[in-house]
């Protein structure tokens, strides 16, 4: 019997506050008054509360003081029910959320402030910043761009948690959907138990997994068929799921029917090129030299031809619109060194079959999250 997946406990205020600390550190260094924090992420990060992107919503942090969420006042139940925060406006559907936010930081003091904006988030578009520039013609904006994804890469023990229970949840869910995918099944019904099995493990998103089987599956990226399985088929499974926001990675190929000799020598060149770069991943190596281990690996075996796409990129807090975080990513020229502690998911792939893990950097190397055995299933 397989046990269920332990959760572990809500993350405390006090790694709220410390989270604070850290930023206000960062504002102070840049003389900044007060934040506007948008990006989902970050509002997560800070408040413990994500909203939908229906409508324009904040957290308004001071220098000094508690931070004031604004948020849309049909979520202001979810808000009370998540967020460690407990002062907030919250605005109606007629009303405008900028000019909403705009009168919320002059009434806490700050209409005549140095106020940071994020202007790398999705949900600071041009014609929100014009309308905070109409609505606050006193303050001086300063840009704070990646400053919030940088301060997030190392993760907090409890965030490595919640990152082991979404690793956990790809283990099971690509078990499953190995177990359903057989000649005469459709690609459907393989997707449909991988969801299930995520859902009862403790995912909490929607977009679970990325499957992609027959002539497609060389694709890591495509769209659900209606494809029905038949013998010689690769079923390429790429479960995605999120707990408490936070996302895992895991790819692994199924051949449908006996692998060919070739497949099979691909994968297992390709497993051992990938547990070299898993060896490396230790606080303090450069990230180009980690990706060369890899790319050069590949290409020097005759496994590829060519290698343009990225081998690993920053795993952690993730909400939609963009499913994947590249705030840190390897290449051949990335110029910054892994810390302890930070987490990606490492991959790559050949002859149509792909291999990856989540993977937390130690100072013994790359430690794998996801447990599934390293081989193309059969």
């Amino acid at each position: 019997m397989t046990l269920p997946i332990q959760f572990p406990p809500p993350f405390p205020i006090q790694e709220y506050r410390s989270r604070l600390a850290a930023l206000r550190s960062f504002m102070a260094e840049r003389k900044v008054d007060l934040l506007i924090v948008n990006q989902h992420e970050h509002m997560e990060y800070f408040a413990g509360y994500a909203p939908t992107a229906a409508m324009y919503q904040a957290i308004l942090i001071p220098l000094d003081g508690e931070p004031v969420a604004v948020i849309r006042a049909l979520d202001a139940s979810v808000f009370s029910e998540t967020s460690w925060l407990t002062d907030y406006v919250a605005f109606a559907d007629n009303e405008d959320p900028i000019e909403v936010a705009s009168n919320t930081i002059v009434s806490l003091g700050h209409g005549g402030s140095a106020i940071g904006v994020e202007r790398d988030s999705y949900f600071f578009t041009i014609n929100r910043a014009v309308a905070f520039e109409g609505f606050l013609p006193n303050v001086r904006f300063v840009d704070f761009s990646a400053i919030l994804w940088l301060m997030r890469q190392v993760k907090s023990p409890l965030e490595l948690a919640c990152l082991q229970v979404a690793a956990g949840i790809c283990d099971r869910a690509t078990m499953v959907g190995f177990e359903a995918a057989e000649a005469g099944v459709s690609e459907r019904e393989v997707l449909a138990v991988m969801i299930s099995e995520a859902l009862r493990n403790g995912a909490d998103n929607a977009q679970l997994v990325q499957l992609v089987c027959g002539p497609r599956s060389g694709s890591l990226h495509g769209a659900l068929g209606n494809r029905i399985l038949a013998e010689g088929d690769i079923v390429h499974a790429e479960p995605v799921p999120h707990f408490r926001g936070y996302t895992s990675r895991m790819m692994r190929p199924k051949s449908i029917g006996a692998p060919t000799d070739e497949q099979m020598l691909i994968a297992e060149a390709t497993i051992r090129v990938q547990d070299e770069q898993f060896r490396a991943m230790k606080p303090g190596a450069e990230a180009k030299e980690v990706d060369k281990i890899l790319r050069e690996g590949m290409l020097s075996a005759g496994l590829r031809d060519r290698y343009t796409n990225v081998t690993g990129y920053t795993l952690g807090l993730k909400h939609p619109p963009r499913t994947s975080d590249f705030t840190r990513v390897f290449l051949a020229d990335s110029d910054w060194r892994l810390l302890e502690n930070q987490v990606f998911h490492m991959y790559t792939g050949a002859g149509g079959m792909a291999f990856s893990e989540t993977i937390v950097v130690t100072p013994e190397g790359g430690r794998r999250l996801t447990k599934m055995e390293r081989r193309l299933f059969s």
